[in-house]
């Protein structure tokens, strides 16, 4: 490892100031998460997207959200092939060692990944159907949701498929077994949301989808 580098002087000093004010006026708190470990009520599920903030949009304090960030804040269904799955871990390990109390995936408006799905499924984008392309088979596991909005007029398509990407998310959530028998014994509640970033709103899915309200 002979390309390590030294972190970035913004970046230094950011830390410092962080250790000098939040650290310093809160070191009893953080010390008290050190010794007994972190009980989050909720895991979130949101996008890589340098835009998507959940700790901000919510005023969460550490401690308090179990996060999972990746391309389009997807969750695959449940495949116990014996292989490597980085989503599926965070997601057992929420659920079954944390035992959080709430699974929340956040969506978010302007997604490239989603913009990148809509053109590999609809032909725009063949680089991404690829094998060598991790982003198209990521994105492989949203087809269902470009098949049900590509009969939509071509100027609705993308944001439906934002929304798309939280409910196929909460499907494949329930097809894990110990997620769904988290839900079905009162243990755990899921959640979908859509943020969107110009506005700095929230929409919330409801009856199972069919509805997105202002929250």
């Amino acid at each position: 490892m002979h390309n390590l580098s030294p972190l970035p002087q913004y970046l230094i000093k950011r830390y410092h100031g962080w250790k000098a004010t939040s650290y310093t006026e809160n070191a009893a708190w953080f010390r008290r998460l050190a010794t007994e470990g972190q009980r989050p009520r909720a895991m979130v599920i949101s996008c890589c997207d340098s835009r998507v903030h959940v700790t901000s949009i919510f005023g969460a304090d550490s401690g308090e959200f179990f996060i999972h960030r990746n391309i389009a804040n997807l969750v695959p269904a449940y495949a116990p092939d014996g292989l490597q799955h980085g989503t599926s871990a965070a997601v057992e390990y929420a659920v079954a060692a944390l035992r959080v109390a709430h699974l929340i995936v956040v969506g978010h408006t302007n997604c490239g990944g989603v913009q990148g799905c809509h053109a590999m499924c609809s032909g725009a984008a063949p680089e991404l159907e690829e094998k060598t392309s991790f982003v198209g088979r990521w994105m492989d596991i949203l087809r269902p949701g470009y098949d049900r909005v590509k009969d939509l007029p071509a100027e609705d398509q993308v944001s439906a498929l934002e929304r798309e990407a939280v409910l196929v998310s909460l499907e494949n959530l329930l097809t894990f077994p110990f997620v769904r028998s988290a839900v079905e014994a009162g243990e755990m509640s899921l959640h979908g949301l859509v943020h969107d970033i110009s506005q700095g709103t929230l929409l919330q899915a409801e009856d199972g989808g069919r509805r997105w309200v202002s929250i």
